[in-house]
Order: C-alpha cells, then structure tokens, then sequence
C-alpha cells in the first residue's frame, strides 16, 4: 500500500507565495518521478512540474519562472515553492509519485490553492 499526501495549500493574495509539500510512505522503495498536478473548477487536471530521479524538470510554460520544484529522494518528498501567484493560479493540487520499477502511479488527495483579494 502506498500512500501520497499533499501539504501547504491555502489562501493567499495575487502576488503572495506558498510552498506545497508532498510525501510518499508505504509499500514503494524508489521513486522515478514525482509531479504536480493542479485542476481547477470546469477544467481538466493539467501538469504544473514534475521531477525525475536525478533532477530533470519539467515546467507549464504558465508557471515557469515562478514556481520551483525540487524533492527529497531520502524523505521521498517533492516541493512546490510557488510565487508570484495569480488568480489563475487557483487550483486543487496533486501530487503524482511514479514508482521506478513498475511504473504505477499514485496519486494524493489534493490540496487547495485559492488566490484572491
């Protein structure tokens, strides 16, 4: 069994930072890539950045030189430092961990971003 959970939404004004945290625990010994996700009301789930194994990113040409990802192999965990957020920015967030020898994904539960005045 494995378990991904998301960590560090919230409210923030246009302009203000968060820092979304994400950890994996359970049944899962390497990690190939852990992703950020992000869904917002009527639309469809689309990726924000992901990150391999050795550090290759990838970023939503919508979030580039504002978000950063990073993870922690040791502690199984992927970052989202987030700034300069806009109201378009308001989302669910969720963070994808796929496993390196059998590929399954894994999915967390999600956790809100509202950006608003």
């Amino acid at each position: 069994q494995v378990q991904v959970v998301e960590s560090g939404g919230g409210l923030v004004q246009p302009g203000g930072s968060l820092r979304l945290s994400c950890k994996a625990s359970g049944t899962i010994f390497s990690i190939y890539a852990m992703g950020w996700y992000r869904q917002a009301p009527g639309k469809q789930r689309e990726l924000v950045a992901d990150i391999t194994s050795v550090g290759t990113t990838n970023y939503a040409d919508s979030v580039k030189g504002r978000f950063t990802i990073s993870r922690d192999n040791a502690k199984k965990s992927a970052y989202l430092q987030m700034n300069s957020l806009k109201p378009e920015d308001t989302a669910v967030y969720y963070c994808l961990v796929t496993a390196w020898t059998t590929n399954d994904d894994y999915w967390g539960q999600g956790t809100q971003v509202t950006v608003s005045s």
